[in-house]
């Protein structure tokens, strides 16, 4: 009977915790125990089976295709947006409108956040973002140089530096082009006091947010009039690229694809971002299936902002 009448007292306490509403302190004080054995209590309810735990998703939200991601990449965190159409744009929209809202529920006073200002889906998070009221970054900074048309450098600036005024941050540039004419342009570019003030940030960032991208140009980048040449694609498929993180390259298993291009790029490197505590990566479509996958199995990304349909294709694929 002394086992019955512990699971009696432990089950008044549960009744206690999870219907009646009271906090642990309360119920200690009325049944005359400690907080810690009323904790201890509290624990021993699920173990016996005395309290049952149950979370029931909302509609529109996608937790079964979330654990299916975190399992299959053994990625950190994964969230799946709810999307009517398989369509760039919408899906575009709707990871902009999740990954602005994550941001401004986990920003951390401080903080010194890289961004590639070459990314569709980022453009839609900071359109999205609230002005933060509390936590204020240190720095935002801009993790890949220009491309080509002077007025989608603009963009790009304005981006670096709209996420920085949000953020309450300072926004760190990279006022030149991002992929160079040749090696020795890149080195003449480096040497810029202001570029290698910002590209000495890199080591320091805290949180990136980055996008991936196809190997063939997107729309932003084959706008910007600095797309690849025929030979450099020809290069990047002979090498078996699927896809990139701000121009740097890989395969579909994540390994880093080197080609001459690589030593032309002013920006952050795959090592570079291996390093950083925390990589928000937003990403999807069909095109970019592929790409996304690859990423996720270089184990590069802490958590990963995607629709259903990817999500499904990246699960099943």
């Amino acid at each position: 009977m002394s086992r019955l009448n512990e699971l009696r007292l432990i089950s008044r306490v549960a009744q206690m915790y999870h219907i009646e509403g009271r906090r642990q302190a309360e119920i200690a004080q009325h049944l005359r125990l400690s907080q810690a054995t009323i904790s201890r209590m509290l624990k021993r309810a699920q173990a016996e089976d005395i309290v049952h735990t149950s979370v029931i998703p909302p509609v529109g939200t996608y937790s079964e295709l979330e654990g299916g991601l975190r399992h299959k990449f053994q990625l950190p965190e994964a969230i799946v947006v709810e999307c009517t159409e398989d369509r760039d744009a919408a899906i575009m929209a709707r990871i902009g409108e999740a990954a602005a809202h994550m941001l401004e529920v986990t920003l951390s006073t401080g903080e010194i956040i890289g961004v590639s200002s070459w990314s569709q889906t980022i453009f839609k998070m900071v359109e999205n973002i609230h002005p933060h009221k509390s936590a204020t970054a240190k720095y935002v900074v801009q993790t890949l140089g220009g491309m080509g048309d002077p007025s989608v450098q603009t963009h790009a600036t304005q981006l670096t530096t709209r996420l920085a005024r949000i953020t309450g941050a300072e926004p760190k540039l990279l006022p030149v082009q991002g992929l160079a004419n040749s090696r020795e342009a890149k080195l003449v570019m480096m040497a810029d006091p202001f570029v290698r003030e910002t590209i000495d940030l890199f080591a320091s960032i805290s949180l990136a947010i980055i996008g991936v991208g196809a190997v063939e140009p997107s729309e932003l980048l084959a706008r910007s009039g600095n797309i690849f040449s025929n030979r450099e694609l020809a290069d990047l498929a002979e090498a078996g690229a699927v896809g990139d993180v701000s121009l740097r390259f890989f395969d579909k298993n994540g390994k880093p694809v080197k080609t001459p291009m690589d030593d032309r790029v002013v920006g952050l490197t795959l090592e570079g971002l291996a390093n950083i505590d925390r990589v928000i990566a937003l990403a999807g479509g069909q095109k970019k299936t592929a790409a996304i996958a690859g990423v996720l199995r270089a184990g590069l990304i802490d958590t990963l902002i995607t629709d259903k349909f990817t999500a499904l294709r990246l699960v099943d694929g």
